[in-house]
């Protein structure tokens, strides 16, 4: 094994020093100059380089908690950079070593017993920070044009609106944002934040509710936690994104509902978004529940197909690709609970046409998201073939048993029939009994009747296709 080195940048590589030293010490050079001093001192110092096992290369960190957070926000970069400068090495793997050398008194980590935060620990940095350190970054891409509103996030558009066009209003601070998991309300705390901003005249300060406590931490481990606070006091708008983060991490609670009133107290506006609302996130303490709910509170529920068809169609005009309307429609009956993921799917179809030159089809929409379908597969029921067959053509789920014989909903029942057969084990008695006990040969003239319908038009034919993809998966 090749001798370890810290992440240092202030050293240099020694004549003696090894290929793979002298190549970290790039890296590392590198890694500095991209996220700067202060986020490097606080996160990246204290890496150690380890050996390399054929095309492995093993970095190792003093803690469990700085190797997770090192591993969350630049695992991904390191790999990038090593192989930049290394062909023969392949991936890069963190990993926790005790009783590394220690580093320079400066960075030394206090007791936890020094600052009771035993359960919230995190690296110490002896850097000052600026309060526009303290924010991250607003994403342009996230603003009120771009968002898409239906009927699931409307009231949750209209009080961020609000909010945007009259801070502090009456009733509107805090304004509380809750939902699942991508639907909507980073994209709705961003786009206030760049509303607000767009005339330069109010000061606004977004992060996560982890970078909140990590900041706060650090400003304690450096001895400049009045200095933390006054700047966060001092912005015009405060937004914390994932507030059930703080859920356990009681000191971290105690400054949140402190920096809270402040700010309220002073006048200035409060934005907070969770995946619960404060009367159902247990963890948190009463009396910051109580403050949190005594604004606004808003609910963004799950997307409806519609929605999702929306989302969908202005994302794919967007980028100048052309999706075919049955290639939307199939990934809004696919993906359901997650928008972010929604246009995840949408983003690689249009990045694999564009690199293969070839239209995006149903048949290539499956292959490239198989990966990310698969997580949606399950076993196919009658019962949910014959509901989504009449969502599709737009018939009464009792029409699948009735007597009816209407081609409006003959052809539909056909089709379901033809689905059962293809999409089930179910053997033909069974599958007639379930469409209003009906013979088994007429779930056989079904399945004939649809196939040669199939053939002969090709519109017809999509329509069952794209029916039987969305069933299976």
């Amino acid at each position: 094994m090749e001798n370890a080195q810290y992440l240092d940048a202030s050293a240099s590589a020694p004549g003696s020093t090894t290929p793979l030293e002298t190549a970290w010490v790039r890296v590392r050079e590198k890694l500095k100059s991209e996220v700067g001093e202060v986020e490097y001192r606080t996160w990246l110092r204290q890496i150690v380089l380890g050996p390399l096992d054929e095309d492995e290369l093993t970095l190792y960190l003093p803690t469990r908690f700085l190797r997770d957070w090192v591993r969350s926000q630049y695992e991904e970069r390191l790999q990038t950079l090593w192989r930049t400068e290394r062909e023969d090495i392949k991936g890069v793997e963190l990993q926790v070593k005790r009783g590394l050398p220690e580093v320079p008194a400066d960075d030394a980590e206090d007791s936890d017993d020094a600052t009771g935060l035993s359960s919230e620990t995190a690296p110490q940095s002896a850097v000052s920070e600026s309060r526009s350190d303290l924010a991250v970054p607003l994403d342009p891409r996230f603003t009120f044009d771009t968002f898409i509103v239906g009927k699931p996030n409307e009231f949750a558009y209209a009080c961020a609106r609000r909010v945007a066009e009259k801070p502090s209003s009456p009733g509107f601070n805090p304004l509380f944002l809750y939902g699942g998991v991508g639907l909507g309300k980073t994209h709705l705390m961003h786009a206030i934040g760049t509303e607000l901003t767009r005339t330069g005249k109010v000061s606004v300060a977004y992060m996560s509710a982890e970078k909140f406590m990590y900041r706060f931490i650090a400003a304690i481990r450096s001895q400049s936690t009045m200095e933390f606070k006054e700047q966060l006091r001092s912005v015009d708008v405060l937004m914390i994104d994932d507030l059930q983060f703080l859920i356990g991490k009681d000191n971290t609670q105690e400054e949140f509902f402190h920096t809270f009133n402040a700010l309220v107290d002073a006048g200035r506006q409060i934005i907070v978004s969770a995946d619960k609302s404060p009367s159902d996130l247990s963890g948190l303490e009463d009396r910051l529940r109580t403050r949190l709910g005594c604004g606004m509170v808003a609910d963004i529920h799950a997307t409806t197909f519609e929605l999702r068809i929306s989302i969908l169609e202005a994302k794919a005009k967007a980028s100048g690709t052309h999706v075919p309307s049955k290639v939307l429609e199939y990934l809004a009956h696919k993906i359901t609970t997650n928008v972010r993921e929604l246009e995840g799917a949408l983003n690689r179809l249009i990045a694999h046409a564009d690199l293969v030159g070839r239209p995006v089809t149903l048949d290539t929409t499956q292959d490239v998201l198989k990966d990310m379908l698969k997580a949606h597969d399950r076993r196919v029921t009658i019962e949910e073939i014959q509901r989504k067959v009449s969502e599709h053509w737009n018939i009464r789920l009792t029409d699948m048993s009735s007597a009816r014989r209407a081609r409006a909903v003959a052809r539909p029942r056909q089709v379901a029939m033809y689905l059962a057969k293809q999409l089930t084990s179910r053997s033909l008695p069974e599958i007639g009994r379930k469409f209003g006990n009906r013979d088994h040969t007429t779930v056989m003239h079904a399945v004939n009747r649809v196939t040669e319908l199939m053939d002969q038009d090709a519109s017809f034919a999509e329509d069952v296709e794209l029916l039987r993809r969305m069933l299976e998966g």
